[in-house]
């Protein structure tokens, strides 16, 4: 059980460094601020109560949620962390599937955290001197495409089994909870702060009554956040925080400005100090993880996302996903310090394995850990897991089999050196020899669907995209426990793939890797072969923009048609063998929202489209800035359909009815301007005028809108909550189950033939109800 208690914020204290080394934002971060009102935190708190009070009340809290998978695999883990004294009891954190626990060293594991107005979790500390004291920081710190905000820090003094809300829901993420070794009422918190919004809720709080109230201790300004924190062993008062510009836009990943950093408190933190001799200029370090030997406090380490310039790509070179290279830097970069900070020496080589050793994306990893017992061995987290055992001068990269890439989370048994537990983007990993060898679990259940589509077997597959796992299908018999893990096996497509079947051919499938690239893979003889499809930009154009989760879709009129989004709706006749662009830049187009090399995110994109069953041609296309066209042509004409909506929110599905040519649905999502609002829209009049339908649905964002298909009054949502139903057209929302967790659901689909409903949820796999009959009848009789 959950339960809210008011947050009572002393006053701030804001040091004398905060001031020197505020600065200004650029203007066109400024004029994007003004553009941007985020939800307010105590309104999210309050919309998650709301959910609650609905899902006990509601008419469909009979109707059960069954999970089917996937078991074959993990998701990511972003903490971990171990009891006092205990070998077999674990805590693992995941990025957007809650907090689960063990208590036979990963064979079992069970969800204690999977209720709250977050389950995205940033970090987790269990109290050194009492180990029922649990704290939870929600909001994911690292920055993926998938992180999903937090809603604050919530606290168990029973192991999990019940928790308290103390505070902090407008930090949004956590990067670390440090708890006194001896008070457990004593804790700090790094809060790294939005992701893509400025806030004062950034820093790092502390508390001395254990969450009842809270300073905030060290702030800089509303776009440095705190990115790690560490606690001197032999005294407390001393601490040392990681400072970090951790704000993104929508078009660019973060990049080094004034104000990173390392800073230390000797009070507690009442004033501190930027530790900076030795320590590269600010305006090449990106985020910096840091950790302190246990066995001699003197020394510090600093794991550095270094910014500055190595080398100019080669002719040709492109980047870990298949663009062109900007300017390569250096990268991993790791400093030491033998004197508690007051001068630091890079000890590191500079060679490829470090330059490699976080890709293009330094701002995810930043994790390092020192050896409790041996103050020269430690652990750097990146795409592998890197060990120094001479105080960081040369590195071995750790891999083994079943051991995943991406590393976020390590916890080093204080008692036995040997033995670590590692936390990664395919769930938990343990090992007994020092990173020797691994054990590899994959019954930890927190796989990050994008997405779900279904074929006509009999018993029907499921299928969709994981995040950082490819793409995967499954049988809806499939039974957690029982059934073969094998049953789930890998299909054509990457990570971020839409999965669309000919719908004449159950052997022809379309899916892509990320970007757009799509292709068209045929079964046969038992294995896939396939063939890519994509469209090319003209000689001498821009590059196509192609959202990471770029949509395409075959007509419902003839399979030979593919449409595919990128700026441009292209179309091909022939089943992609050629392609014709059907329209113009559907987007803004704003030169000032798209980012430079190396930084660079697609923006300005196509990120839904759907054609009308009733009309060839008849065409919808939404954007991630927010514009949303019409074509009744096939592409010869385009209107602009954008009237009464909210400006700039990332539309995330629109859908033309199956049951009247002139009506269409549409989702905004405003994750991305940290804006929580249900934004649900609706047109009888293909789209020149727009009804709003979220009417009692307390919060979103909503990720998807389905139509049911045997009955036009019933519609499904999927939101970072769970999933809701309508009966009458959308006046009126009731919570699906009652037995569904609170989980980021990003898809649906009712099955045409079985009337089985499916939900891919980004963080909690894939869950299904087997019979949605009591619903159409329902909404027939209302």
């Amino acid at each position: 059980m959950f339960r809210h208690i008011p947050l009572k914020p002393k006053l701030i204290l804001v040091s004398a460094i905060s001031l020197t080394i505020f600065f200004c934002s650029s203007l066109v971060e400024a004029k994007t601020q003004k553009l941007i009102q985020s939800t307010d935190a105590q309104l999210r708190l309050k919309w998650h109560e709301e959910h609650l009070a609905m899902k006990k009340a509601s008419i469909f809290k009979d109707l059960k949620w069954r999970f089917i998978g996937p078991e074959i695999m993990s998701g990511r883990v972003t903490d971990v962390d171990v009891p006092h004294g205990s070998k077999y009891t674990i805590l693992a954190a995941s990025a957007s599937g809650g907090v689960w626990k063990t208590v036979n060293e990963g064979s079992t594991w069970e969800p204690i955290f999977e209720e709250a107005a977050s389950t995205s979790i940033g970090d987790i500390a269990i109290a050194p001197s009492a180990p029922d004291t649990v704290w939870v920081g929600t909001g994911e710190a690292n920055i993926f495409r998938s992180s999903m905000a937090g809603s604050g820090i919530y606290k168990s003094t029973d192991g999990g089994k019940t928790w308290s809300h103390m505070g902090l829901a407008g930090t949004h993420t956590i990067a670390r909870i440090v708890v006194h070794p001896q008070n457990p009422d004593v804790v700090y918190v790094a809060a790294s702060g939005h992701e893509w919004t400025y806030n004062e809720e950034r820093g790092v709080f502390k508390t001395a009554d254990g969450g009842k109230t809270w300073e905030k201790v060290f702030y800089i300004n509303d776009k440095i956040g705190a990115i790690d924190l560490v606690m001197d062993p032999s005294e407390s008062d001393i601490l040392y925080a990681s400072m970090w510009n951790r704000v993104r836009r929508r078009w660019s990943d973060p990049r080094p400005s004034p104000g990173d950093g390392i800073f230390k408190t000797t009070d507690g933190g009442k004033t501190w100090k930027q530790l900076k001799n030795g320590l590269p200029p600010a305006e090449f370090t990106g985020r910096i993880g840091i950790d302190i030997a246990r066995s001699n406090p003197k020394v510090i380490y600093a794991f550095i996302d270094s910014h500055e310039i190595k080398r100019l790509p080669a002719e040709g070179e492109v980047d870990s996903y298949g663009r062109k290279k900007g300017p390569v830097y250096k990268g991993a970069e790791v400093y030491r310090s033998d004197d508690a900070g007051e001068n630091w020496v890079k000890v590191s080589p500079l060679d490829q394995m470090m330059e490699r050793f976080s890709s293009t994306y330094g701002w995810v990893f930043g994790q390092m850990r020192v050896d409790p017992n041996d103050e020269n061995t430690l652990y750097i987290m990146g795409l592998a897991i890197g060990k120094s055992t001479d105080g960081g001068k040369t590195w071995k990269i750790i891999r083994y089999p079943g051991l995943h890439g991406d590393h976020h989370a390590m916890w080093i048994d204080p008692e036995d050196s040997n033995h670590i537990i590692n936390g990664n983007d395919g769930g938990v990993n343990i090992s007994y020899d020092g990173a020797r060898t691994w054990i590899n679990f994959e019954n930890h259940p927190v796989v990050q669907f994008y997405n779900v589509t279904v074929d006509m077997a009999e018993p029907f597959n499921v299928y969709g995209s994981i995040q950082d796992n490819g793409s995967w299908k499954g049988p809806v018999t499939y039974e957690p426990g029982r059934s073969s893990k094998c049953q789930w096996t890998p299909v054509p497509g990457g990570e971020a793939s839409y999965l669309v079947f000919d719908p004449t051919d159950p052997n022809v499938l379309y899916s892509q890797s990320f970007y757009g690239r799509i292709e068209r893979s045929v079964y046969k003889d038992g294995k896939w072969e396939s063939v890519k499809i994509e469209p090319k930009a003209k000689e001498g154009e821009p590059p196509l923009r192609g959202q990471w989760l770029a949509p395409f879709m075959v007509s419902h009129h003839n399979p030979y048609v593919v449409y595919h989004g990128f700026q441009y709706l292209f179309r091909s006749m022939n089943k992609g063998e050629t392609w014709e662009r059907i329209s113009p830049d559907l987007t803004y187009s704003n030169p000032e929202e798209m980012g430079e090399l190396p930084y660079a995110i697609p923006f300005q994109t196509i990120t839904s489209i759907s054609e009308s069953p009733f009309k060839f041609g008849l065409i919808y296309v939404g954007t991630d800035d927010g514009r949303v066209h019409v074509t009744k042509n096939g592409g010869d004409t385009w209107a602009e359909i954008v009237e009464g909506l909210p400006y700039n929110k990332h539309v995330s599905r629109i859908i033309a009815s199956q049951y009247d040519q002139a009506t269409v649905y549409l989702s905004l999502n405003g994750k991305r301007d940290d804006d929580f609002a249900a934004y649900l829209f609706k047109s009888n009049d293909y789209g020149k005028t727009w009804l709003s339908i979220s009417n009692n649905l307390p919060c979103g964002p909503i990720n998807v809108i389905r139509e049911d298909p045997k009955n036009e009054k019933v519609l499904y949502v999927g939101t970072d909550l769970g999933v809701y139903v309508s009966l009458d057209s959308g006046q009126t929302w009731h919570v699906l189950g009652s037995n569904l967790p609170s989980t980021f659901v990003h898809d649906l689909i009712v099955h045409p033939r079985d009337n089985v409903l499916v939900a891919a949820t980004h963080g909690r796999g894939m869950w299904v109800i087997d019979d949605v009959s009591l619903i159409q009848t329902h909404g027939k009789e209302k």
